[in-house]
């Protein structure tokens, strides 16, 4: 797939004749990395590709109010996070999972998943992940997965490096101790 510069896609998506060319590339070039920043948080398949889909149609509805500031991956990604974060919210608020989903476990129902494609391990640590409060899933996910400096976390989570610092190691400490308690 061919990569866009980022100023000449946020020049397309500012003009209005050529706004709607300029955002499917942008979809074309950032779905994937958006899609497994939603997917970690989500977890199943079809919910991470509702919430990118809904994530997708904010940044369209937003385009007016993008500033060009930032990289438009940082921006993408804040909306995309942002949306998998209330989806979480609601799905804790409002579960629609059977009281034999919930025994089961987070691993095995991964592990059950067609589309999961890790091993047990990496089950288990998905399972560690989904009881971080949500600043640390989060920081812990873009860190540890993507590979992210805190410089670029702190712009998408709008929160000081030195927080976002904290609560990764808060995180490590938790996941660690998950897996001594389980082993």
């Amino acid at each position: 797939m061919q990569q866009h510069d980022d100023e000449h896609l946020k020049e397309l998506i500012k003009n209005q004749t050529t706004r709607r060319r300029g955002f499917e590339m942008m979809v074309r070039q950032y779905s994937e990395q958006l899609y497994w920043q939603v997917r970690r948080i989500v977890l199943t398949h079809e919910d991470s590709n509702d919430v990118l889909q809904n994530a997708f149609m904010k940044a369209w509805t937003s385009l007016d109010t993008f500033k060009g500031d930032s990289k438009l991956s940082t921006w993408l990604s804040r909306i995309a996070i942002n949306e998998a974060l209330d989806f979480t919210r609601k799905q804790k608020n409002h579960p629609l999972q059977s009281t034999d989903d919930e025994e089961l476990g987070l691993a095995n129902q991964l592990m059950a998943d067609n589309y999961f494609d890790g091993d047990e391990t990496e089950a288990q640590l998905q399972e560690a992940i989904a009881q971080l409060p949500d600043v640390q899933k989060t920081v812990f996910m873009l860190r540890y997965y993507d590979e992210m400096k805190y410089s670029e976390i702190s712009k998408i989570l709008g929160t000081s490096e030195g927080g976002l610092k904290a609560s990764y190691h808060i995180a490590v400490k938790k996941i660690s101790e998950f897996f001594k308690h389980n082993d």
